[in-house]
């Protein structure tokens, strides 16, 4: 396997990684509102040069951004509502319940109680000027055509899925188990209202996304984003390119994702996402995971490519099973997939996230690809007996994460750590018996990796109970926030030893760092 002559990552600089739904807000999830604006202008003026966030697609049951509806529409949720506020097409009274949502988590259940017959009503005013705009949105008749590809079957299976009561579609009636441009016709005329709601909503979301990523831009910051390598079974997805995926002819599954038992989970994970057919894929060029990757890039500068192992080889679980232990390894598409997105997006920025227990062949296939990898300080050790995770270790060509939306907070990791562990790490990293996230930020900062992210709740030095997602449980994820104040207190305090880092440690991200010596300049 022939290595790529390099990558993109040829500057220092330095991340945040925080979800957009953990951002503040006023109706009961972080939106793409003025707080947003705020954490971009105190990345922006901390030197840091790049935003990381979680899939942005809307979620479904479980609210995992890694299972969505739709891998290529936004999160209505994230719209703020208080632009429609100002346009009128909402009142103070339409908010009231929303705004008594708790501020420092996401309350999903009330959350889809009310923010779905909040928005609705937007939509009805809206339609009811018999308008094609909202201020400085654009055209909703040129967003709808301009995205009808995916637009048109995405409004009609959440369209169709409201219409039988939230079945998933291999549930529903078999004329409209399989999307077909035909298929507008034979909506009800229940169904054929709600596809037009779910357009505008992706309207609102896509319109008020590009504000902001032009306003990161404007302040010099970039968005990392995040694609999944599986999408859901009940998902717009797969209910409109069911070759793509190994089905059998009633839509169910041949057999479906996770991994085997490792340290997130001693069951491993159980994801129940349909597998691909790599070999009619390839028959395509890839088509279709091209196009998916191309549309990410008109939303995000650099994308981390989520399970990046699966495309060298990935667990197939029988469909039956229930548990991710019943399964086998199988060969993915390898280095002719990457070749084909190299010939078609030569421009793209990949981050390959190669965690868990990686065997050479992912190593050579990251490689070969011209990928960076990842490193998670909070691994260094009693993750693996080569210890790689050891900052020290670390190569240039990696991203290195003091932990990431899988791990506890930093703080919370130090604070459960149990001998011998606790006493090397202490060492390791001179905490001198502290239990603070901070010296474990300066130390990935300071690592050769060229990239170095770091959550936002490592940066307030919260402990495990701001934690984001625990792998392996359903309950009680996604739901961390930070406040508004909490922003505010973190700027006033931190902005100027944050920045000082950044530049003692080279990541404004403004110059290649050569590898040979030259005379100091005078």
């Amino acid at each position: 396997m022939s290595a790529a002559t390099s990558t993109w990552l040829v500057t220092r600089s330095a991340g945040v990684l925080a979800h957009v739904s953990s951002l503040p807000g006023d109706y009961g999830i972080g939106n793409l509102g003025p707080a947003a604006r705020r954490f971009v202008d105190f990345l922006a003026e901390a030197g840091v040069r790049h935003w990381q966030i979680c899939p942005i697609g809307p979620t479904g049951y479980g609210d995992s951004p890694y299972q969505l509806f739709s891998g290529r529409a936004g999160n209505p949720y994230f719209i703020d509502l208080g632009e429609l506020l100002a346009d009128g097409l909402l009142t103070e009274a339409d908010l009231a319940t929303l705004r008594q949502l708790p501020g420092d988590r996401v309350d999903y259940g009330w959350l889809y109680h009310d923010f779905w017959t909040v928005l609705a009503r937007a939509y009805d005013r809206f339609a009811a000027r018999g308008a094609d705009e909202v201020d400085g949105l654009g055209s909703l008749a040129a967003f709808r055509q301009r995205h009808a590809g995916w637009l048109e079957p995405f409004t009609e299976f959440m369209a169709l899925k409201a219409h039988f009561g939230g079945e998933p579609w291999p549930a529903w009636p078999a004329e409209f188990r399989e999307w077909s441009p035909r298929l507008a016709a034979a909506l009800p005329p229940e169904a054929r209202r709600e596809a037009g709601r779910h357009a505008f909503y992706q309207y609102l979301f896509f319109g008020q996304w590009e504000r902001l990523r032009r306003h990161a831009a404007a302040r010099g910051v970039g968005i990392i984003g995040d694609v999944p390598i599986f999408v859901a079974l009940d998902s717009a997805d797969t209910w409109q390119n069911r070759a793509v995926f190994r089905l059998d002819p009633h839509g169910q599954p041949l057999a479906v994702a996770g991994v085997p038992p490792d340290y997130f989970s001693a069951e491993g994970q159980l994801w129940g996402n349909p597998l691909y057919d790599w070999e009619q894929l390839a028959r395509t060029g890839y088509a279709w995971w091209i196009d998916r990757l191309r549309a990410a890039f008109e939303l995000y500068d650099i994308i981390r490519l989520d399970h990046f192992r699966g495309f060298d080889t990935y667990w197939e679980i029988p469909a039956e099973a229930s548990s991710a232990r019943t399964g086998r390894w199988r060969q993915g598409p390898g280095l002719a997939f990457f070749e084909a997105v190299r010939r078609q997006l030569p421009q793209a920025r990949l981050i390959a996230e190669d965690l868990g227990y990686i065997g050479p062949d992912v190593v050579a296939l990251r490689r070969a690809a011209g990928l960076p990898g990842m490193k998670i300080v909070q691994f260094a050790y009693g993750h693996d007996a080569n210890n790689v995770n050891l900052p020290h270790f670390y190569p240039p060509d990696s991203v290195a994460y003091t932990g990431t939306h899988d791990n506890l907070t930093t703080r919370g990791w130090l604070e459960g750590l149990t001998p011998p562990y606790a006493e090397k790490v202490g060492e390791y990293f001179h905490l001198n018996g502290a239990r603070s996230a901070w010296p474990i930020i300066r130390v990935a900062l300071a690592t050769p990796s060229r990239l170095a992210v770091v959550p936002m709740q490592d940066l307030l030095d919260l402990p495990a109970e701001a934690t984001l997602n625990r792998p392996g449980t359903t309950d009680g994820n996604w739901q961390w926030r930070f406040t508004a104040a909490q922003l505010a207190s973190l700027a006033g305090d931190k902005t100027a030893r944050l920045r000082h880092w950044i530049d003692l440690y080279d990541r404004r991200g403004d110059r290649v760092i050569p590898d040979y010596s030259e005379p100091p300049q005078p």
